[in-house]
């Protein structure tokens, strides 16, 4: 199917929050992690989403080249290309955009969508994130307040980070300490410089303890509680109806499967996924490079086996391992059969 329009991603979310389950969205960085997407969500009969990062869309563009604007739109018209032919609808959106990376990255392409629309169709991306959480919550919501009238215009979502995600993901690091949680103070402020979608539809990564990569038990004390605390303030404050906000969860990896359900009961619609489904490519390829080391290397003088080491046959499997990793994550999450 087509990617989705402005109205169709606008109509999973709510489907999303009606029904009480959340979108994976997937990180990728080349034509085979979109294609195992792709393939994944179309075995668990979901509709998701693919994003792309700073680091993923420099990687894009070629890995010597770091012209990230032109990597994200030729990821975005590799995904239009080839979407068509399964039966699922998938959603664009760039994931990550800190502070110095605006102007080589989000900015470009909403230009780029603005003349899109312009010319009578729709936008490249549904939806951009910008990532204010290493300035003051005073700044990241000012810049926020820049960028949400202009994707309004063109009919896409904004994403913000309010608070802050411990680890590293593509040059985006923060300590795992006391100030990964987003307080409902924070939340308040978020709604009086944002509104509650008259100025533009946003999302919220609001932060509970997430972590991005890998962690072991004990090292992170995961809070999705507070998602349920923060919504009901909210509430309480705006005369809203439940759960007003719409939540995304970052630095799920690790996360056990009671505190992923708690987490979208209390609101979430999005989980980005990139930890889990790197593993499970990298290592279908080990476990094959491991099983096939005489064909895959040319041995003690011999030639090796050409159907081996063929990039497409260990991509083949690098595709299918990840793709059963994208299915495992719609039934974590709830999305496993939820394809328009």
């Amino acid at each position: 199917m087509p990617i989705a329009t402005p109205e169709q991603y606008a109509a999973m979310l709510d489907k999303a929050k009606d029904k009480g389950f959340a979108y994976p969205a997937f990180n990728v960085s080349s034509s085979q992690t979109i294609n195992a997407v792709l393939q994944g969500l179309t075995e668990a009969g979901s509709d998701g989403i693919i994003q792309v990062t700073t680091g993923g869309a420099d990687y894009f563009a070629g890995h010597t080249v770091k012209n990230r604007a032109a990597g994200a739109l030729a990821m975005a018209k590799f995904v239009h290309a080839v979407a068509d032919n399964y039966p699922i609808t998938v959603a664009l959106h760039t994931d990550h955009c800190p502070k110095n990376a605006l102007d080589d990255f989000v900015m470009p392409l909403i230009a780029a969508s603005e003349e899109e629309v312009k010319a009578g169709r729709n936008p490249i991306f549904q939806s951009h994130m910008w990532d204010g959480s290493a300035v003051p919550l005073t700044e990241n919501l000012e810049i926020a307040k820049q960028i949400l009238p202009r994707l309004k215009a063109i009919n896409a979502i904004l994403e913000v980070e309010i608070g802050v995600v411990g680890g590293e993901e593509d040059g985006v690091s923060h300590d795992i300490n006391d100030s990964l949680y987003t307080t409902l103070d924070d939340a308040i402020a978020t709604v009086e410089a944002l509104g509650l979608g008259e100025n533009g539809r946003y999302m919220s990564a609001l932060t509970f303890g997430n972590v991005h990569g890998v962690y072991k038990p004990g090292n992170v004390q995961l809070r999705p509680a507070l998602l349920k605390e923060i919504q009901d303030g909210i509430q309480a404050k705006y005369g809203t109806g439940k759960l007003p906000l719409d939540l995304v969860f970052h630095g799920g990896s690790g996360s056990t499967d009671e505190e992923i359900a708690e987490a979208v009961a209390n609101g979430v619609i999005k989980m980005n996924i990139d930890t889990d489904t790197q593993y499970a490519y990298t290592r279908a390829i080990a476990d094959y490079m491991l099983k096939n080391y005489d064909g895959v290397l040319k041995v003690d003088g011999e030639v090796g086996n050409k159907k081996l080491y063929d990039p497409r046959a260990w991509g083949k499997v690098a595709e299918s391992a990840m793709a059963a990793r994208v299915l495992e994550s719609t039934k974590q999450l709830g999305s496993f059969g939820h394809s328009n």
